[in-house]
């Protein structure tokens, strides 16, 4: 980023200046802030039992593998001195919204993806600082000196190399990719890092000779396409560096859902069913606390080998009672039944929710953006 002060020609090109802050293990480092004792010493965020998992895990426990979303019994297997700390959700979201605070002090445009990262268009400099990575720079020292935790931040012209940007240097780091460096900052990158690409994705990319960053930008659309479908066409922008979404600081709430953990995994179509009337009446209290209606009901299983299941179904109008969302979420649950292994997590949601915004594949250019497009 440009250390000249902000150029309204700039926003005119698409060339955007975008922060993506990203709190460093921030559950983990909450609890090792409230409790010295614990400060570097391997810790993990949630259940310990045998059926629990692991929300978050500080960095001194990511050395021995430990990772969120991991059971807890793995956990232990591979850090037998790991500490586990129950979730305090209130105080996480005491925290990040002291942390919202210092990002709207230097720009409305704000989008929170979740309590411990989000994105900010510094474009138009209402501070008059004069530079995007000033702003990174003070933002982090403003976060370390009002909640005590440390945060990374990745500055670039798009929100997808912002973001790359943001994991480039953690904990407590900075990476800014300017103008001009993107296509070859994400070049170098392995594919895996990529959003979207996952660990069967990436063993995909490999068996076809893409590594890398810069292999997938060898391939071209139609390569892309018979390999990867509707993913095709972003992939084909991620490799050049292109990524022409806007920060959306009012972002609608896509789903209300309720989900369970079992304390023993369930087998039979009895107990399933009783399970799910209770994650049912969860579900539908949010929705109505929420005033929500979707057309939308998906169910998710989680089998005791961690294979996920899912069913989707869409009605022509608004999902008006508990009786209706119920009944949708029971019909689905039989198409599944019945089930090749037990049970050891349930949820029901609801979704396409009214007044949600639709977002048409992220393509949100402002004036111009072809023109920057051309040049990639």
């Amino acid at each position: 980023m440009s250390d000249a002060p902000d150029d309204p020609a700039d926003e005119a090109l698409g060339l955007r200046k975008i922060i993506h802050v990203d709190m460093d293990a921030f559950y983990a480092s909450v609890e090792q802030r409230d409790e010295p004792a614990l400060r570097g010493l391997p810790l993990a965020v949630g259940g310990s039992s045998e059926r629990g998992v692991v929300a978050a895990a500080s960095y001194e426990a990511r050395k021995f593998g430990v990772r969120s979303a991991m059971s807890s019994a793995v956990a232990v297997r591979l850090c037998p001195e790991l500490i586990f700390r129950k979730p305090r959700f209130e105080v996480y979201k005491e925290v990040s919204n002291r942390i919202r605070a210092i990002f709207e002090d230097y720009t409305p445009h704000v989008e929170p993806l979740s309590l411990d990262e989000a994105y900010l268009d510094v474009t138009a400099d209402i501070r008059g600082i004069g530079s995007a990575t000033r702003i990174a720079e003070l933002i982090r020292a403003r976060i370390k000196a009002e909640t005590g935790l440390t945060a990374s931040a990745g500055v670039s012209y798009n929100k997808f190399i912002a973001k790359l940007a943001s994991d480039q240097n953690k904990p407590d780091g900075l990476c800014v990719i300017r103008p001009g460096e993107g296509a070859a900052f994400v070049g170098g990158l392995p594919v895996r890092r990529f959003h979207g690409v996952g660990p069967r994705g990436a063993e995909k990319m490999a068996r076809l000779g893409i590594e890398t960053g810069a292999d997938l930008r060898e391939k071209d659309l139609a390569f892309l396409r018979s390999h990867f479908g509707s993913m095709a066409d972003y992939l084909y922008r991620a490799a050049r560096g292109i990524d022409l979404r806007a920060v959306r600081a009012h972002r609608a709430r896509k789903s209300v859902s309720a989900e369970r953990t079992f304390d023993r995994d369930l087998s039979s179509g009895l107990a399933l069913r009783d399970a799910l009337e209770n994650i049912a009446d969860a579900a539908w209290e949010r929705i109505e606390r929420g005033k929500s209606r979707g057309r939308t009901v998906t169910l998710k299983l989680r089998l005791a080998d961690f294979q996920t299941l899912s069913r989707v179904r869409s009605v022509a109008t608004v999902v008006e009672s508990r009786a209706a969302f119920g009944k949708l979420g029971l019909d689905l649950l039989e198409t599944l039944l019945p089930l090749p292994q037990p049970v050891r997590l349930m949820g029901l949601g609801l979704s396409s929710l009214e007044g949600e915004e639709e977002d048409a594949g992220g393509e949100v250019a402002p004036p111009g953006a072809q023109d920057q497009l051309l040049l990639f």
